[in-house]
């Protein structure tokens, strides 16, 4: 298990994902000691793919993924020993806060903002639902009594924070947009600029600002290569699947099918 673990950690040295694949190892480590269940903070999606992979690179685990509703985004994972016969608990709960929203126009942003300026770590906090007047926000169950004491306001704006039911949030609705285009090139500058609907410039700019990840990691260059499979996301944009590579054109262009999500 030693080398396996080594292997892995080796894998994510130097990247962004270090820090996290080195916490998710420690966690699937535990859970093979004690033989029994071991269950994480909430994950983005690129972190539970590494989790997928820590478990079946480990072996003796299986892992379940939740995030409080069908469709979560952010989910937290449970690493169970083979021999583990319960049922994992996410221990996850929901904070209802409320706000007149007739005076007040707050959204994800301004919600996570306002979050992580109490000094709370990410991986406590789920998705985030806002709607006109109140946002549902999903948490790691320890957290209720301190989010029900010390958010107060969001974004400047006075709220009312209680705890809510699970059952109150209803399963994700994406809607979604198929994308016939031509492309230069599968170059991320490419594919971003057909599918957020902006030009090749815009998209390597945005790049540059590291607004756009490819599977849930920033993009290294505009250069970067695209292939069937890969997702882009973009602040503000939603995210985008490279459904199908179509080949080339005549024109010695590539088509490719992209699914837009929103």
């Amino acid at each position: 298990m030693q080398d396996a673990r080594e292997k892995i950690i080796r894998y994510y040295k130097g990247t962004e994902s270090e820090a996290s694949a080195v916490k998710l190892v420690d966690f699937a480590t535990q859970a093979i000691k004690s033989r029994k269940c071991k269950l994480t903070g909430f994950l983005s999606p690129f972190e539970q793919e590494m989790t997928g992979v820590i478990a079946n690179s480990l072996g003796e685990l299986n892992v379940d993924f939740y995030g409080g509703y069908r469709g979560a985004e952010r989910q937290r994972a449970a690493f169970c020993h083979e021999d583990f016969q319960g049922t994992p608990n996410f221990e996850i709960a929901v904070i209802k806060a409320k706000w007149n929203g007739e005076f007040a126009r707050l959204g994800h942003r301004d919600v996570l903002g306002s979050i992580l300026s109490l000094g709370v770590d990410r991986e406590y906090i789920g998705d985030i639902i806002a709607t006109k007047d109140c946002a549902r926000i999903l948490v790691d169950k320890k957290m209720c009594d301190y989010f029900t004491l010390n958010l107060t306001q969001i974004g400047g704006t006075s709220v009312q924070t209680v705890v809510d039911e699970l059952e109150n949030i209803s399963a994700k609705e994406e809607r979604t947009k198929e994308i016939k285009a031509t492309v230069a090139s599968l170059r991320a500058d490419s594919i971003a600029a057909a599918g957020f609907g902006m030009s090749r410039s815009k998209a390597a700019t945005e790049i540059a600002a590291e607004k756009i990840k490819l599977n849930w990691q920033t993009v290294k260059n505009a250069s970067q290569s695209i292939k069937a499979g890969d997702v882009l996301s973009m602040r503000g944009r939603g995210r985008l699947e490279v459904a199908e590579v179509r080949g080339q054109t005549k024109k010695g262009r590539v088509g490719v099918l992209l699914k837009r999500f929103f």
